[in-house]
């Protein structure tokens, strides 16, 4: 109770930035936890690791393990985002009563407080419906929260999106569906399309998926980052490798060049598929048996400066992206 009414006065004493104006966003975990703040360490020993030194990441994080608890924690983040000109914090979701669930209203505070909106990343948590979504949007509303990205929505069927379409839109939300099937988004009655993974969806799909997107009058939002690995976090052997920076470059590149509505950023802190932009430790000497890798060689940095590589980078093409011309589209199918 004490943490709704908190929600309620947040969405109603806040003032957020304008989420017509906002075209830069970034997908945010509040899900790690530590032994001392939270009674365990919570994904960070995904897969049977051990923290503190062996964790479900390639990179070693350069605060070391947080908890996303700690609001000096959230708030630093939240600091990292606006000085790196992001001006949307999309949050992953997993349903009512989950942990990320009972830090939201604390990531809300601490984003309007820098001026940051806040979005929320609904994930495919066990049970996900058309009509669960229907009902999650409206209490995610009274956080304030008005933008919406919907991952993997095309696990469910296509018409049960076209029938919830009222509903799913009311007070003007915005609702993005993760997929580059545009004209099944567009059935489904989305606002826009993002692309979340950016190993399937390179920058070299950009030019194509927001010509689409555009034609049907759908916000097109492509996702960039900095690169893929995560061995360590869940066993996958595919690497997308960050080449010194090179990488995330080239994405941004092609999503600007795509005529991109906003960009979407995988991720700030996704430790477990390497695709962070937070920064890293750029310390090589092993932790007990293990080594992790750095930002080291980034834009041609090295050492400590290396750490906030992607942080810096960041701040370089979010200028780049606002001084282009966004694209004038409805942001509501007529």
């Amino acid at each position: 109770m004490r943490r709704l009414l908190l929600s309620l006065i947040l969405a109603l004493l806040l003032p957020a930035t304008a989420q017509a104006g906002v075209r830069v966003s970034a997908f945010y975990y509040s899900w790690y936890g530590t032994s001392v703040r939270d009674g365990a360490f919570q994904h960070w020993a995904q897969r049977g690791h051990s923290p503190p030194n062996d964790i479900a990441s390639s990179y070693y994080p350069a605060r070391g393990l947080y908890s996303s608890s700690d609001a000096l924690v959230t708030g630093q983040q939240i600091d990292d985002m606006r000085t790196a000109g992001i001006e949307e914090v999309a949050v992953s979701w997993w349903g009512r009563g989950s942990p990320e669930d009972g830090r939201l209203a604390e990531v809300v505070a601490a984003a309007h407080a820098d001026g940051l909106s806040v979005a929320a990343h609904l994930e495919p948590y066990p049970g996900r419906t058309v009509a669960s979504t229907v009902a999650d949007l409206a209490y995610l509303r009274t956080f304030g929260i008005r933008t919406f990205y919907v991952y993997r929505p095309l696990d469910l069927p296509v018409s049960d999106w076209a029938a919830a379409k009222a509903a799913l839109h009311v007070g003007g939300s915005t609702v993005f569906a993760q997929t580059a099937l545009v004209g099944a988004a567009a059935a489904g009655g989305f606002d826009g399309v993002y692309t979340y993974d950016i190993v399937v969806y390179g920058g070299d799909k950009f030019a194509r998926l927001c010509a689409q997107a555009h034609a049907v009058k759908l916000l097109c939002a492509p996702s960039v980052g900095p690169g893929y690995d995560a061995r360590r976090g869940s066993g996958d052997p595919v690497v997308k490798p960050r080449r010194d920076g090179a990488t995330y470059d080239s994405m941004w590149k092609m999503a600007i060049a795509a005529g991109a509505d906003r960009v979407t950023i995988t991720s700030y802190n996704e430790w477990h598929e390497g695709t962070q932009i937070e920064a890293a430790s750029s310390d090589t000497k092993r932790r007990g048996r293990y080594r992790y890798l750095t930002y080291d060689g980034a834009w041609g940095l090295h050492g400590v400066a290396a750490g906030d590589a992607y942080l810096a980078r960041t701040r370089y093409w979010t200028n780049v992206f606002r001084s282009t011309s966004p694209v004038q589209l409805k942001t509501k199918a007529s």
